[in-house]
């Protein structure tokens, strides 16, 4: 059901209807029933706003609540109810996709299935890398799962780090993290199960740093160099999948070089993602 998911289906109508309904929503939840404060918001509002054209814009953030999206993007000053300015963003496919009227929703709200297991070179990721192509803002949830647990951020999955190294422009990456949606939507609240409505009268901080460069280039050089002595890269165990040859700005990389480079990047994500988990904290004290 791709098609629905396109900006002209229908006129764009039932697009704009969805996040009218949606944002509107996300508003009322973060910003009426419980408090919101938001670190760095200029930052993310002046790309999503008013970036290069062309220049696409990757978020990553940690993942504590079914509703992180939308209630991330439910603070004051935030577009929310903008359908053409707001996010496209990777969604399970076993929660969001599971029958016709959830997929037809899902695909309106600009979110791509993603099969969890199914690996970075799963079908839906190719749609995933189209968007960041068309300069489009693209939003992600690098761990992969929901974890309501006040801990370290967990090691990220690397289909992030290859949208990054594949897409033909390298987008802007923007940490991000966030507390206080275990709260509003709790895992186990009663007989184990979530509550039917968003939780009131909880406290949401929202971290927002500052974007992340990388040089692809001189990052997939050293990654062709180094998986070529680094057993944990080059031996025949951890690359049974046989990933396809890559050749991202005129460089080829097999699977070795690939696995150094993803690990490398998704290291220096989940780094600046931890530092702001940590910013946040010392704000609370």
């Amino acid at each position: 059901m791709e098609w629905a998911g396109r900006e002209k289906h229908m006129g764009g109508i039932p697009r704009k209807m969805v996040f009218l309904v949606v944002g509107t929503f996300a508003k009322a939840v973060a910003t009426l029933l419980n408090t919101t404060s938001v670190h760095n918001a200029d930052t993310l509002l002046r790309l999503v706003r008013s970036r290069p054209p062309g220049i696409p814009l990757l978020t990553v953030s940690n993942h504590m609540s079914t509703l992180d999206d939308p209630l991330l993007w439910g603070f004051k000053g935030f577009p929310s109810v903008d359908a053409k300015l707001a996010r496209w963003a990777l969604a399970a496919e076993d929660i969001c996709f599971k029958n016709s009227l959830f997929t037809y929703f899902f695909r309106l709200g600009k979110c791509i299935p993603i099969t969890r297991g199914g690996g970075i070179y799963q079908e839906h990721m190719n749609e995933a890398l189209q968007c960041l192509n068309n300069g489009a803002w693209l939003h992600t949830f690098p761990e992969g799962k929901v974890c309501q647990e006040d801990a370290p951020i967990r090691r990220l999955k690397w289909g992030t780090a290859s949208l990054i190294v594949r897409s033909n422009v390298t987008p802007i990456v923007l940490p991000m993290v966030h507390s206080g949606f275990q709260e509003v939507m709790p895992e186990k609240y009663f007989l184990n199960r979530r509550p039917p409505f968003p939780l009131c009268k909880k406290k949401i901080r929202i971290m927002i740093g500052e974007p992340l460069e990388f040089d692809i280039h001189k990052m997939m050089q050293s990654a062709v160099s180094k998986s070529r002595d680094d057993p944990i890269f080059s031996s025949t165990e951890t690359t049974s999948r046989r990933w396809p040859i890559i050749s991202p700005h005129g460089l080829a990389l097999d699977e070795a070089a690939q696995r150094c480079l993803y690990s490398t990047i998704s290291e220096q994500i989940q780094t600046a993602m931890e530092k702001l988990r940590s910013l946040g904290k010392s704000f609370l004290k």
